[in-house]
């Protein structure tokens, strides 16, 4: 579907260049000389490259729609992951760099969607927020509770995150996978 430079929006998928690109910023820029340009920073989902682009105002550009589809983890092998479609069982495997930094809150069973283009897999979305347990806890400092004091705490898939004085070992918490956060605790 072809659109105006002027509707690109960060999130889009653009085919640009026999590549397929997510824009992650965008800014609209009118010189006093000259004509209107989009400034688009765009990032390819294949490789992870990162490139920016002018587009003038009046040139279209090809936005790309991508299928998503459920899947379910089942287990990580080597460097390498695997799931399964949830509707006709066939299972994929996708390395773990495709993932990034939310690979360790991967678990067994877990659902995720899968963004897909001509049965490519491009990118894989977990939920938002996880439930983990805390291995390791550091105890709190005396007497600083003039400010909000976070304590430095690890999980149970070795991810380490910043969790309030009253949180100790063994508690389960609830975690926001990509800010890795904790939200609450767990009911």
């Amino acid at each position: 579907m072809k659109i105006n430079a002027v509707e690109i929006k960060p999130g889009n998928i653009l085919e640009y260049e026999n590549g397929l690109w997510r824009v992650v910023k965008t800014a609209h820029t009118q010189p006093g000389k000259g004509g209107a340009y989009m400034q688009v920073e765009l990032k390819n989902l294949r490789d992870g490259r990162k490139n920016n682009i002018r587009f003038r105002s009046a040139e279209s550009v090809e936005k790309v729609r991508l299928d998503q589809k459920d899947f379910q983890f089942l287990y990580a092998e080597g460097d390498n992951l695997v799931f399964m479609d949830k509707e006709t069982y066939d299972q994929v495997t996708l390395p773990t760099d495709l993932l990034g930094d939310a690979a360790a809150f991967l678990q067994d069973g877990m659902d995720v969607v899968m963004e897909m283009y001509d049965d490519e897999a491009l990118s894989v979305a977990l939920p938002d927020q996880i439930e983990a347990t805390i291995v390791e806890a550091d105890a709190v400092v005396k007497g600083q509770t003039a400010s909000s004091s976070y304590k430095p705490a690890i999980l149970d898939n070795g991810v380490r995150v910043m969790v309030p004085p009253f949180i100790s070992a063994g508690t389960r918490i609830v975690v926001d996978v990509y800010e890795r956060e904790y939200v609450r605790k767990a009911d």
